[in-house]
């Protein structure tokens, strides 16, 4: 299933919230750098969708805040 995000790096603390079927906000506690909030979210992604992080790609968006994640 794809699902499209938007990322906010340097949160206050680590949330994920639904707006609908395959939109969704991530914040994370990383900053965005040398692809540290990327790592985050798909930590983050991950215990939200109770999967291992290896079912969880970035298809797109790798260096902006819209992203496209394939979540498997």
């Amino acid at each position: 299933m794809k699902i499209f995000i938007k990322v906010k790096p340097a949160a206050g603390k680590n949330k994920v919230e639904k707006i609908d079927e395959s939109h969704y906000k991530v914040w994370v506690t990383k900053v965005p750098e040398k692809g540290k909030a990327n790592k985050a979210v798909i930590s983050v992604l991950s215990k939200h969708f109770n999967l291992s992080k290896s079912k969880i790609i970035i298809i797109s968006g790798g260096k902006s805040s819209s992203k496209i994640i394939e979540v498997s």
